[in-house]
């Protein structure tokens, strides 16, 4: 394994769920990778999500909690330049070998990667709001 991989795992840290033999190899992948991954990257995929809704005229911070929960996941659905930056985050801290078994099941996993991230953003709204209003 390259320094790089070793470094990667060393900031990611461990699998986050329950991982049994049973479990599918999607399900493997999610909980020791998207999962950790996804937590190291939030402030940076909190910021990106602000930097798109701060280019689409700040909108976003005017909406009904219901409207921006559907803000979110109809900018990630929709917007595939929005959508590829995101992916390009989470990718970016894949070791070599979590990259080629990423790219053996790429589709099903991004599904699994967005609706991941969707999740969380909406998990966090009442942040993305709030940092609105520092940035202010």
């Amino acid at each position: 394994m390259s320094q790089r991989d070793n470094g990667i795992l060393a900031l990611r840290g461990d699998a986050i769920g329950t991982i049994h033999p049973q479990s599918s190899g999607e399900e493997i992948f999610q909980n020791a990778t998207l999962r950790p991954v996804l937590k190291l990257q939030n402030d940076l995929l909190i910021e990106s999500f602000l930097n798109y809704a701060n280019k689409q005229k700040k909108q976003f911070y005017t909406l009904t909690l219901d409207k921006k929960l559907q803000y979110i996941d109809t900018a990630i659905h929709k917007d595939i330049k929005f959508r590829n930056a995101l992916k390009g985050i989470v990718l970016g801290v894949f070791t070599v070998d979590e990259f080629k078994a990423y790219t053996h099941n790429s589709s099903n996993i991004n599904k699994r990667m967005m609706n991941m991230i969707i999740e969380r953003l909406k998990d966090q709204v009442q942040l993305l709001t709030e940092y609105n209003d520092v940035a202010i």
